[in-house]
């Protein structure tokens, strides 16, 4: 049968010689494929600037469907979406100016996490009427009584298993 390759940007594979490896890398749904992957990972700005240079597309703005997707040459963001990438935008740069200037902005330490998450705790506490009590351990429903279960799936017992004297472990 041969080696095969696998194309992780279209999720296909095919027999790997030369030939096929050329045609599909030259192809053109792999490089779209590969587009829409790199695509991911553009920044913000990038995007708006692209975005803003295309013209709204008529179509997906009467039904919210485009029949080329993300290969419309037109523009699917709406006015709410374009307002929102550049209020991202222009976090970005403001961040960005501040770390340039010198001031110190904590991107956010798991230590603030952690107090924060400890006064939500504290808060739904303090709302619930009754403190909550670890649930005892019980067997999943459909399982056969306890007392049939191999020694594998029985819950260990209070003290611990029993150690005998003259184990040895080999």
């Amino acid at each position: 049968m041969g080696k095969r390759y696998f194309c992780d940007y279209c999720d296909r594979s095919f027999q790997d010689n030369l030939h096929n490896r050329k045609k599909h890398l030259n192809g053109v749904q792999h490089l779209r494929a590969k587009r829409v992957w790199y695509d991911l990972f553009r920044d913000a700005a990038a995007i708006l600037q692209e975005e803003q240079t295309k013209k709204p597309c008529r179509k997906f703005l009467q039904t919210g469907q485009c029949d080329f997707g993300s290969n419309c040459r037109f523009s699917h963001m709406t006015e709410q979406d374009l307002e929102k990438l550049s209020a991202q935008v222009q976090g970005e740069q403001r961040s960005k100016e501040l770390r340039q200037e010198g001031a110190d902005v904590p991107p956010g330490t798991i230590e603030d996490w952690l107090e924060k998450r400890a006064k939500r705790l504290s808060a739904a506490q303090s709302n619930s009427i009754l403190p909550e009590k670890p649930a005892p351990f019980q067997y999943p429903p459909g399982w056969p009584p306890v007392q049939d279960l191999p020694p594998s799936l029985q819950a260990p017992p209070p003290g611990g298993w029993p150690v005998p004297p003259n184990l040895q472990w080999g």
